[in-house]
């Protein structure tokens, strides 16, 4: 009797269990299938594809350089090496001594070049050396624009019959591309929401951003360069221009809609 009794008991409890193991399948397989259903509708649908747009800003910022930066150079010609090199550090000495007096700081004095070669004749074949030439330059940066002028009459005046082209720059561009990026993306945003109006859209938020370029200033001014004669120099400080500066900014934003 105990025997059966113990029977029926074990035999309930696995059918209860096969019941529970049953209802455990089922609801596993529905998630699945809920799963696999959302992955379809959604896995490789990018946001992109369905409700954004992406628009370019362009921003620009004008400003006046505050720093300027030329190349003196001076190119001596003599019949010894030793000759050549005096001569040539005479000029360029008095030149740097000049452009202190003129307050203009030794760390923005930077020698560039310095160079000796031989000149050589060729004559039926034969190489004849006739001297050599010694050539020096020096990099300065001018932060007082009224002063260039008068910084190269004197250095023609002291013996510089090198000068590059000028360089008119500001010394802390960082300020003005932030300007011209901010106006980029004020930019962006105006024909975002005006593309959304006519599209019966609304911007909701941001959802990429992207900066093309560095938005380095574009100088605009009128350009000094020339090549000044030894017999010319000291013939008075020329009148420069410094024009002006422009920093441009390009942006591409991406932009969630609804």
């Amino acid at each position: 009797m105990n025997t059966m009794m113990n029977d029926s008991h074990n035999s309930r409890m696995m059918n209860g269990l096969k019941g529970l193991l049953a209802v455990a399948l089922v609801a596993y397989v529905g998630l699945l299938a809920r799963n696999t259903n959302q992955q379809y509708n959604f896995i490789g649908k990018t946001l992109h594809d369905r409700d954004t747009f992406t628009v370019n800003g362009e921003g620009k910022v004008s400003a006046k350089p505050d720093l300027v930066k030329v190349s003196l150079g001076v190119t001596t010609d003599a019949i010894t090496v030793k000759e050549a090199q005096k001569t040539n550090t005479d000029h360029m000495n008095a030149i740097i001594s000049a452009l202190k007096s003129m307050d203009i700081a030794a760390k923005d004095i930077q020698t560039a070049n310095y160079s000796v070669y031989p000149k050589i004749d060729w004559t039926n074949g034969k190489q004849r050396i006739l001297g050599y030439t010694v050539s020096q330059n020096v990099e300065v940066k001018v932060r007082d624009l009224d002063k260039v002028g008068d910084v190269l009459g004197k250095a023609g005046e002291l013996g510089a019959n090198q000068v590059g082209g000028l360089d008119f720059t500001v010394d802390d561009p960082k300020v003005l591309q932030d300007q011209a990026r901010d106006i980029a993306i004020d930019d962006a945003k105006k024909k975002a929401n005006i593309l959304a109006s006519k599209l019966g859209l609304q911007v909701v938020k941001v959802v990429t951003f992207s900066e093309n370029g560095g938005g380095q200033p574009y100088p605009r001014p009128m350009e000094y360069s020339a090549m000044m004669k030894a017999d010319s120099a000291g013939s008075g400080a020329p009148q420069i221009e410094a024009g002006s500066l422009d920093v441009n900014a390009n942006v591409s934003v991406t932009f969630e809609v609804r």
